[in-house]
C-alpha cells in the first residue's frame, strides 16, 4: 500500500537560515541574511517556499530562498552570482528545490527547468520528462517520476546518483553528498557518502516525510514522531523527543519540526540564528 504523504514545501533549511510559509500564503525568515535570503516579507500567494543550502565545511553565509505562487510562478531572494534567483520568467510551475547555486522547478506537464551552477552537469535536466518532484544537494540533483521511479544529475563520485534502480519511491531528498528515497511501503533506503552513517536508514519504518541535510537524513513517522541518523556534532539529530510532528526539514546543520498546531521546534547549530522559530505561529501543515 502507498504511503500517504504529508504536505510538503512549508518548511525550508537552508545552511545558516530557515524559511516557514504560513497558512495566509505568506513567509516568514530567521538567520543569516547577508546576501538578503531572509527578505521574503513581502512575499504573497504562496504555496511552497525552499531554501539553497551550503555544506558546512564552507564557510559562507551565500544561500538564496525560493518561493512557488499560487499561480505557478517562481519569486527569489538571495545570492545570484550564477544566476539561481532569475526564474521572474518561469510559468506553470508546480514544484520547486534549492540547491547549491541553483533552483529547479518542475511544470505541470512533468519537464523540469534548471537555472544556476551547472559545472557539475547538476542542472542538465532539460530532457527529463514525467517528473512530479525534484530535490537539489550540493552538486547533484534527483527527480521523482510518477511512476515511482528515479533519475539524477551531477556528481557522483560518491555513488549519491546510483538511483536509477530505485522503485516503489514516493518522495527524494539530496543532501551534500548523499540522497535519501521514501517508498511506498514506508521504509527508506539511501545511497551516496556514508562517513557519519547519514544513510544507515534502512531500519525505519512507517515512514511519511524524509529530509536529508548535509550530513544528516531525518525521518517523520505516521504517528508523529521523528528519527534522525548522520552527524549530530551541534546537536541537529537531537529530535528523537518530538512529538505531534507533521514535517520536517533539514539543513545544513539543524533540523526543524512542524508542529500540528503551526508552531516549530529546532535543534542544532544556531550561530546566525537559525534556529530562533519558537515563536513563529500558523506555519501551513
Amino acid at each position: 500500500m502507498e504511503t500517504k504523504l504529508l504536505h510538503k514545501g512549508s518548511l525550508a533549511a537552508g545552511r545558516r537560515h530557515t524559511v516557514g510559509l504560513k497558512t495566509d500564503g505568506t513567509v516568514t525568515a530567521a538567520g543569516d541574511n547577508k546576501c538578503g535570503q531572509c527578505d521574503v516579507s513581502g512575499w504573497s500567494q504562496i504555496v511552497a517556499v525552499a531554501a539553497g543550502n551550503v555544506h558546512m565545511a564552507t564557510n559562507t553565509g551565500n544561500a538564496h530562498t525560493v518561493g512557488l505562487t499560487s499561480d505557478g510562478r517562481v519569486i527569489a531572494a538571495g545570492w545570484n552570482k550564477h544566476g539561481q534567483c532569475n526564474v521572474h520568467n518561469w510559468r506553470d510551475i508546480a514544484a520547486i528545490a534549492a540547491g547549491w547555486c541553483r533552483t529547479i522547478g518542475v511544470k505541470s506537464d512533468g519537464t523540469v527547468l534548471a537555472v544556476g551552477r551547472n559545472n557539475e552537469g547538476e542542472c542538465s535536466v532539460g530532457g527529463w520528462l514525467d517528473i512530479v518532484a525534484v530535490t537539489a544537494g550540493d552538486w547533484h540533483t534527483v527527480g521523482l517520476k510518477a511512476d515511482g521511479t528515479v533519475l539524477a544529475a551531477g556528481n557522483n563520485k560518491y555513488r549519491q546518483c546510483n538511483v536509477n534502480d530505485w522503485c516503489g519511491i514516493a518522495a527524494v531528498s539530496a543532501g551534500y553528498l548523499h540522497t535519501v528515497g521514501l517508498k511506498w511501503d514506508g521504509t527508506v533506503t539511501g545511497a551516496g557518502w556514508n562517513k557519519h552513517g547519514q544513510c544507515n536508514v534502512s531500519g525505519w519504518r512507517d515512514i511519511v516525510a524524509i529530509s536529508a541535510g548535509s550530513y544528516h537524513t531525518v525521518g517523520l513517522t505516521s504517528d508523529g514522531r521523528v528519527l534522525a541518523a548522520g552527524l549530530n556534532l551541534h546537536g541537529q539529530c537531537e529530535a528523537d523527543g518530538w512529538k505531534d510532528i507533521r514535517a520536517v526539514a533539514a539543513g545544513c546543520s539543524h533540523t526543524l519540526g512542524l508542529q500540528s498546531d503551526g508552531t516549530v521546534m529546532a535543534v542544532g547549530a544556531n550561530d546566525y540564528g537559525q534556529c530562533d522559530v519558537s515563536g513563529w505561529g500558523s506555519i501551513r501543515q
